[in-house]
């Protein structure tokens, strides 16, 4: 899967998980644009959009209201009112390199960004070249605040592994992943699994791509081309995505799903590791692990925390840098520079800090070495590696869409009678989805395994409400296979979802492949109409996943306003997965593209 070329698969779009206080609706690193600050303040003539990363973005909207209510002034007596908006850094780069357009990016267009990283400057850098269009304006970021990539393991997997004395790194996970717990003393553990995010879209994921791939070389600086396409490498890189349980839109996903588990006294049974960065633990601890700032200090602080491990064999600080964009006017540019000025001093310095955040030098707070247990106060020093060139950057991504873990996937589409209402384009329910679930088979990678089944009742032919079409295979395979049967598809009968989610789990649970990523997606626009199988909660705990030895994730996707998404969020929250919300057929393309993006 190639998915440096979809531009449409980093505009994530909200999605529920539940957490150890109820169902949460998270905007991630993975989501469209949310404004959060609507510049309130003094009624200035200059004004400034600023576009920031998700993690930021509402500590940034709070000091832009203090920013709006001072009495800065710019060259000639002018003032100027800041407001700020929060989009993933690879959605925003997406948007950026093709031109924003404020009602498909849902945002006003920024004459200022502040990503998560320069990494995302490096690529624009890259799209804009390769499109003949000027994208940043040359002058060089400044840092706001830092945080470097860590390696988010609970406690005492942590110390079985040796820390804090013993110097961890990216070889630990790798053999890990190889041998297991059991190899340390822990087989009631299992396997170690890796919480990891798609690189395209995230931060952390990409980081810790990069990060893989200095460590299988030695290097900390200068990777080399040659040296990404090293088969020695290349094994390794593999290797460590080996570990992965699915690729995730974002991190605070994982971090949900484990504050979930730790309620239930089950935190070491989730995933062993998350690669997060450093910030996004200290939120975890202080009781915020969807990364709500205003929950810090006040949600439900861990039963078993979780410890920063910075690999001592390669890390990347993420150096959260503020660059104004070629769309700034003068007195624009002025405000940027001012409110830039303002973000670096001492005061809204500590207030990062406060937040999880080093300041822009790299120093922690006290707040962060207590809450993530940094040895020595956070003063010992970690092994940074230099963010790769240009195109060497872009060989990462592409080498991992070849190395990244592949998957085993069944579709599961709905084809009962209400799939014949109209979705609006002339277009049925029914012929919306079979469009977009056909597009996205482009999306996989020729070695992914793709099967179909469809589920509506019972009907004159099939016994069962649910039936195979097509079992999984290798995408490179049988893709005009599957689209001829997806297009195929009709619709009548009614909604059997309970009965079809749990036999179609345990089809892919009796045919496990351990080695790929194995996933469930379901596709409904209704709710159970099935008596002869209408019980929620026994269905919930056939599909618990800490209930299985090997477990298998379930998928939701709601499609139209009818479709029962509290039920489909408790269906994916139970399996440690995620629900799509496409309540409005116009985004079920996005939404499709985006759950691939799980694989």
């Amino acid at each position: 899967m190639n998915r440096r070329t979809g531009g449409l698969l980093s505009r994530r779009l909200p999605l529920l998980v539940s957490t150890a206080v109820g169902l949460v609706a998270i905007l991630a690193g993975f989501l469209v644009t949310r404004q959060v600050s609507d510049g309130a303040g003094r009624d200035c003539g200059v004004r400034l959009e600023v576009n920031s990363s998700t993690e930021k973005g509402d500590l940034l909207a709070e000091l832009a209201g203090e920013y709006n209510e001072s009495d800065r002034e710019l060259k000639g007596g002018k003032c100027a009112r800041v407001s700020v908006s929060e989009t993933s850094s690879g959605v925003a780069m997406d948007a950026l390199a093709e031109g924003w357009d404020e009602a498909r990016d849902e945002a006003p267009e920024p004459q200022a960004w502040t990503p998560t990283a320069s990494l995302w400057l490096t690529l624009l850098t890259e799209r804009g070249t390769a499109s003949d269009r000027t994208v940043l304006t040359g002058d060089k970021p400044v840092s706001l605040a830092t945080s470097p990539l860590a390696i988010a393991m609970p406690r005492p997997m942590a110390e079985a592994v040796g820390w804090p004395e013993k110097k961890i790194g990216w070889r630990d996970v790798l053999s890990l992943t190889e041998k297991g717990w059991g190899s340390l003393g822990h087989p009631e553990w299992g396997r170690f699994h890796l919480g990891k995010d798609n690189p395209h879209t995230s931060t952390s994921g990409l980081a810790a791509t990069v990060a893989a791939f200095y460590a299988a070389t030695g290097r900390s600086s200068d990777l080399t081309l040659d040296e990404v396409e090293d088969t020695e490498a290349r094994k390794f890189v593999a290797g460590v995505e080996a570990g992965v349980l699915h690729y995730g839109s974002d991190a605070t996903a994982y971090m949900a799903n484990l504050a979930e588990a730790d309620a239930k006294g089950q935190a070491l049974s989730y995933a062993s590791a998350v690669t997060v960065q450093e910030q996004l633990i200290h939120l975890y601890n202080q009781g915020s692990p969807t990364g709500d700032v205003e929950q810090l200090g006040k949600g439900r602080k861990p039963k078993v925390p979780l410890v920063a491990v910075h690999p001592d064999d390669g890390t990347l600080m993420l150096d959260h840098p503020f660059v104004v964009l070629p769309s700034a006017s003068e007195d624009q540019r002025a405000a940027a520079a001012d409110f830039r000025a303002f973000l670096l001093e001492p005061a809204q310095q500590r207030r990062f800090q406060q937040h999880g955040f080093r300041d822009h030098e790299g120093n922690a707070g006290r707040e962060l070495a207590e809450s993530v247990s940094l040895p020595d106060e956070g003063k010992r020093k970690l092994s940074l590696i230099e963010p790769p060139a240009t195109d060497v950057l872009g060989a990462v991504l592409d080498s991992w869409d070849e190395l990244r873990k592949k998957a085993r996937v069944l579709l599961v589409m709905d084809v009962s009678g209400s799939m014949n209402q109209p979705a609006g384009n002339g277009q049925s329910r029914l012929e919306a989805a079979k469009k977009a679930a056909v597009n996205t088979l482009g999306q996989y990678h020729p070695d992914d395994e793709v099967g179909l089944w469809a589920f509506s009742t019972e009907t004159g032919d099939h016994p069962e409400p649910y039936r195979q079409i097509l079992p999984p295979k290798p995408v490179g395979e049988t893709k005009d296979q599957l689209a001829d049967s997806i297009n195929g598809l009709s619709a009548e009968g009614g909604t059997a979802l309970y009965s079809t989610v749990r036999a179609a789990q345990q089809a892919v649970l009796a045919d496990l492949d351990t080695g790929r990523i194995n996933a469930v997606v379901v596709l409904t626009d209704g709710k159970n109409e099935y008596p002869a199988d209408n019980d929620l909660d026994s269905l919930l705990s056939d599909i618990d996943a800490t209930q299985l030895e090997r477990s298998v994730r379930v998928f939701t996707v709601a499609f139209s306003d009818q479709a029962d998404f509290d039920t489909l969020s408790d269906i994916s929250a139970a399996t440690k997965a995620t629900s799509y919300d496409a309540r409005d057929p116009a985004v079920i393309d996005k939404v499709m593209v985006s759950v691939i993006s799980n694989f």
